[in-house]
């Protein structure tokens, strides 16, 4: 006899169209109602460590050969790190940064990183993700929170995603957008580490959005994360939809069925907070996605690791008061001084100088793309060639 779960999800395959199936199939959005059959199904199956473990196992496994990121090229300890236009800020430095990712490919972003006079200090490495929009690296969020972070005493990759800001040798949304922007994660994971002023046993990650969607995977798949801010992006039932999160097949394979909830909670036992609010898919993280997440946490005996800040009357942003709260975790978690941004009713950001485009910009007439660079979609997948 099918179990209850196997029986819902055939009865409803059978009533969707072929379009429908294939959006299923590569995640990216159930009804809130079958969401919450999954969440409740998928909370009785397992009750013990070893049962979640053992799940755990299927579902990095299926998110790393759907995406074929065990296809991508072994990861080289060279960078050819292009770092330029440095600025002395209020209690933080930003530069102009482009490392390569593999040969031919570049992450283009910011380096933020504090003001200090000790030689060999050693700070957190934290990288900020951004979601779609218009180029929000340029923006005040990815701006504002860079900044802080980096006073606080971190240093802080912000990096592009594929299509946006620098990094323009691709479309966003080509068919292996997934695969390369969370490869980017781990090689801005490996320059981290390989800086002499970065703790390598301190990395955070946090991102909105997309952001968000990225923060959780490469958490999930890289346990040199050590903590995770994921921004209004984990729902039970709202997958991404676009091709940089869902549209390749790491939430459903033949061997497994998931969703951002889950993928989210393989970060325990490590500290994560999940950030949500009322005017998006978000809006029931408090009953329906951080109670699962909790049960992963309690597994580990780990409970306090795991927290959840809820705003019900805001919407889909890394506003000021997300920005808030994310700052208070990572400086609990990661040991930075989060009383070096001042507070006056509120963290005072005021002491953060933003930045036009062009002054953030790592390519330009003096600082072309190397001539090595590939140039197209095409271009990069012929020579990744992914099967």
């Amino acid at each position: 006899m099918k179990k209850p779960f196997i029986l819902f999800l055939s009865v409803l395959l059978s009533n969707l169209s072929f379009s429908q199936e294939s959006m299923l199939c590569q995640g990216a959005y159930w009804t809130e109602d079958e969401a919450e059959f999954f969440m409740n199904q998928w909370a009785k199956d397992w009750t013990t460590r070893s049962d979640w473990e053992i799940r755990a196992k299927v579902i990095r496994e299926g998110m790393i050969t759907g995406m074929k990121l065990n296809q991508m090229p072994p990861r080289s300890p060279e960078f050819k790190p292009i770092i330029h236009s440095t600025r002395e800020m209020d209690g933080y430095i930003v530069e102009n940064i482009a490392i390569e990712s593999f040969p031919g490919f570049f992450i283009t972003g910011n380096l933020y990183r504090p003001v200090s006079s000790e030689p060999f200090q050693k700070f957190p490495g934290i990288l900020s993700a951004h979601g779609h929009g218009n180029d929000p690296r340029f923006g005040e969020s990815v701006q504002k929170r860079s900044a802080a972070m980096a006073r606080m005493g971190a240093v802080v990759f912000a990096y592009d995603m594929i299509g946006y800001g620098d990094s323009k040798q691709t479309s966003h949304k080509m068919p292996i957008a997934l695969t390369l922007q969370t490869y980017n994660s781990q090689r801005v994971i490996d320059y981290l580490i390989s800086r002499p002023d970065v703790d390598a046993s301190r990395i955070g990650v946090t991102g909105e959005s997309g952001g968000g969607t990225q923060t959780i995977v490469i958490t999930a798949l890289d346990s040199r994360i050590t903590v995770s801010v994921p921004v209004v992006m984990v729902s039970a039932y709202f997958f991404g939809g676009c091709e940089c999160e869902s549209g390749m097949p790491i939430h459903k394979s033949s061997h497994h069925q998931t969703n951002n909830v889950e993928i989210a909670a393989l970060a325990a036992p490590r500290p994560m907070l999940l950030i949500s609010d009322g005017g998006d898919w978000t809006k029931n993280t408090p009953r329906i996605e951080f109670p699962y997440v909790q049960k992963v946490y309690k597994t580990y005996q780990a409970q306090s690791k795991a927290d959840n800040v809820h705003f019900a009357g805001e919407r889909h942003d890394y506003g000021k008061n997300k920005r808030a709260a994310a700052y208070n975790f990572l400086g609990h978690y990661l040991g930075l001084s989060v009383g070096k941004i001042p507070y006056r009713d509120g963290f005072d950001e005021s002491f953060v100088t933003l930045l036009s485009p062009d002054q953030l910009r790592v390519f330009n007439l003096e600082y072309p793309f190397p001539a090595t660079a590939l140039q197209g979609d095409a271009a990069v997948m012929e020579y990744l060639k992914l099967d």
